[in-house]
């Protein structure tokens, strides 16, 4: 992307001369709005991010929290959407190896991933053929470098049909005595470790930040190839070098532009870096074509001039390429070289920071919800539950390997989060979620933000975790828009106030702008990941109930279906309010899960498709139908079609002997019956449940 005459001109007035080639490569990767968040940073400042368990927040790679004395995990979200979209196999992967590398530079070794896929529909044949390749790409990927794919969510809508969103998370885990321990001072050196430096993903920052139109040689060029086998060696290589090295750093997005300047600018000092000894695998790259190359399976390593022996003995041990590059000088100023000949010398202070723009904000008014007359009501149960939205993702998540490094001890299609076992503590564990509702976010961007934040919360407390920390990722179309900036703003406002009131910082996240398709952005898509801590693992709770279990439901449900599926799939209309959040009954029902938790078969929260979902996923998981009133349930009003299909907040369904809240039927039999009293509303057998809810990819 190329860089206005506003920042050229800060640039020439930065340096008192015009840039070089070299130079202007180094300032459109590193001040892309992919890499300098130079559109959102100024409002990205204002989530809250402390906590006495927070070790460190963002501003680095990948965050570090304290989940046991001395045992810190870390995870982090990324965004690869545009490369997605136009090599949608190579796009997911490199996204997975991208994340995966971010989690090393701690030391971490890699545990989980988690992917939040947002596809167009799949009977449109270009939503199809990323979907599926999407899928392949992730799949492959986690599966050869041996990280378990634990979870995530998958959405389908018609603004994702040409620009999808694929987020992958990754979380790690690492000893305090494993962590890199920076220090890093003049004299030390730069090693780049890991493919070969060519051509493909070059631009691939500048790419990101720019809208989509038509696929052309040009876009595809910027998307990278992922290198399984060299990201698997770089995990296992990280787990022993983290003895002989200072610092560890992902090259990725920005490539060298990025990694050198934001080195510099962490440790106050300068580098010095010599592009012509950096490995290629193309020896025709000039030094700007080097700077700025995106080549995935890369890491940058600070090492002491008496550590390089022992990091090489390693390289050479895992078979990894490598050369030292550059080293760390006084100077303050980002010095490169080119067979001896400097091509470029920037000020850090100005590589550092891009200038921060500003855009225009307009709200707008979504349609309200009109009058609607009440459907009948088994049929409106069908349509619910046959969207893709609803459906188990079984199609998807059997394709990935979820048992590798066995730590998985709730599986996908299991529970309402991933849980994970720490050997390293025992039976400890951590629980974790992502979530995003594209249709909430998009009628009411702040509202719908925090509703992403308390789903994630709430899938994790049901679980049996306690919630700790947050990662997020907005992603919205150009901030050029008025109306666009305004959600972006408008996010930020409300993931800042969920994170407040439920005390759970948000250490780390990813903006990606530009996810339009020709003139149309996409409805604005927030996904927050959360992550808790288990005591226990085998006290997980999964969405399950056994033959004879009483079927229990905890909190109130309002006429809250305003961007509700019930909304979309009966009444195809995308209008009215998001469900109303209340943070406390958010928190109550952590304390409630902690309570019942040993006594309980198993619970599931009430969240897209209103009770009805959850009841039937509840019963597609155990195998085992229930007898329902659903007249039972706590509620201020009248109408059946809302009190099935309503998306409020704050409630979760849960099984035992005994249960919270207030029983609603029993457990058992090979059929669902949902009922008003005595009258029947709708009957399905478990097979036909599993064949309805089935998702077809």
């Amino acid at each position: 992307m190329a860089l206005s005459r506003e920042e050229l001109e800060v640039i020439e007035r930065g340096l008192g001369r015009p840039p070089s080639e070299v130079e202007l490569a180094l300032f459109r990767s590193h001040w892309s709005e992919h890499c300098s968040y130079k559109s959102t940073r100024m409002w990205l400042r204002r989530l809250p991010s402390r906590a006495p368990w927070v070790v460190r927040g963002p501003g680095t790679d990948a965050p570090l929290v304290e989940i046991a004395e001395g045992l810190f995990v870390t995870f982090k979200i990324e965004s690869h959407n545009h490369p997605s979209a136009v090599d949608p196999y190579n796009g997911a992967a490199t996204g997975v190896g991208g994340i995966i590398r971010d989690i090393l530079t701690v030391g971490a070794r890699p545990v989980a991933l988690l992917v939040n896929l947002h596809f167009g529909p799949l009977d449109h044949p270009h939503a199809r053929w990323i979907a599926s390749n999407v899928v392949r790409g992730i799949s492959d990927y986690g599966n050869r470098v041996g990280v378990p794919v634990v979870g995530g969510e998958t959405w389908f809508d018609e603004d994702f049909t040409y620009t999808p969103i694929v987020l992958a998370t990754c979380v790690g885990v690492v000893e305090k005595g494993k962590v890199p321990p920076g220090g890093v001072e003049t004299g030390d050196l730069i090693v780049v470790a890991g493919l070969g430096a060519d051509k493909s993903g070059l631009g691939g920052s500048a790419f990101a930040s720019k809208t989509l139109r038509e696929e052309s040689e040009e876009d595809l060029g910027a998307v990278q190839v992922a290198d399984p086998l060299m990201g698997k060696k770089l995990i296992d290589l990280v787990q022993e070098a983290v003895g002989c090295v200072k610092f560890i750093k992902d090259l990725g997005g920005g490539g060298l532009a990025t990694a050198l300047a934001e080195l510099a600018e962490w440790f106050g000092l300068g580098v010095e870096a010599e592009l012509d000894k950096i490995h290629m695998s193309d020896r025709e790259m000039g030094p700007a074509e080097v700077l700025s190359s995106e080549t995935q399976e890369r890491l940058v390593f600070v090492v002491s001039p008496q550590g390089l022996e022992c990091l090489k003995s390693l390289l050479e041990k895992y078979e990894v390429p490598y050369s030292v590059v550059g080293r760390f000088v006084k100077s303050g100023r980002v010095r490169l070289l080119w067979r001896g000949e400097v091509v470029g010398d920037v000020p850090v202070w100005l590589a550092a920071k891009a200038p921060e723009m500003v855009w225009p904000r307009e709200s707008y008014e979504p349609p309200p919800l009109p009058e609607i007359p009440e459907p009948p009501i088994d049929k409106a149960v069908e349509l619910v539950l046959s969207s893709p939205n609803v459906a188990v993702k079984e199609a998807i998540y059997r394709r990935f390997d979820f048992d590798v490094g066995v730590r998985t001890a709730v599986k996908p299609g299991e529970g309402d989060a991933a849980v994970l076992k720490l050997y390293e503590r025992g039976n400890l564990g951590i629980v974790v979620k992502g979530d995003a509702n594209p249709r909430y976010a998009y009628l009411d961007p702040r509202l719908g933000a925090a509703n992403a934040f308390v789903k994630a919360y709430r899938n994790v407390a049901v679980a049996g975790g306690v919630p700790k920390a947050a990662v997020d990722s907005i992603n919205v179309g150009s901030p050029a828009r008025p109306a666009v900036y305004w959600q972006f703003v408008e996010a930020v406002e409300g993931l800042k106030e969920a994170a407040e009131a439920l005390g759970v910082p948000i250490v780390g996240g990813k903006v990606s702008l530009y996810n339009e398709y020709g003139d149309r952005p996409i409805k604005p898509t927030v996904a927050v990941v959360v992550l808790g801590v288990i005591d226990d693992v085998s006290t997980a709770l999964r969405a399950l109930w056994r033959d004879g279990d009483g079927v229990y439901l905890w909190g109130f449900t309002r006429g809250e279906v305003g961007g509700s599926e019930y909304m979309y799939r009966v009444h195809r209309l995308v209008a009215g309010r998001p469900p109303s959040v209340d943070y406390a009954a958010e928190e109550r029902i952590v304390e409630e899960v902690q309570r019942w938790r040993g006594r309980l078969t198993g619970a599931k929260d009430v969240g897209v498709g209103g009770l009805a979902a959850a009841l039937a996923k509840m019963a597609v998981a155990s195998g085992v139908g229930a007898d329902v009133d659903v007249c039972k349930a706590p509620t201020d009003m009248g109408r059946l079609d809302y009190l099935l299909f309503s998306e409020s907040n704050g409630r979760f369904v849960a099984a035992g002997e005994e249960g919270p809240g207030v029983k609603i039927g029993v457990a058992g039999g090979d059929r669902l019956v949902l009922r008003c009293g005595s009258t029947q509303l709708f009957s399905r057998s478990v097979d036909g449940l599993k064949e309805l809810m089935s998702l077809g990819l």
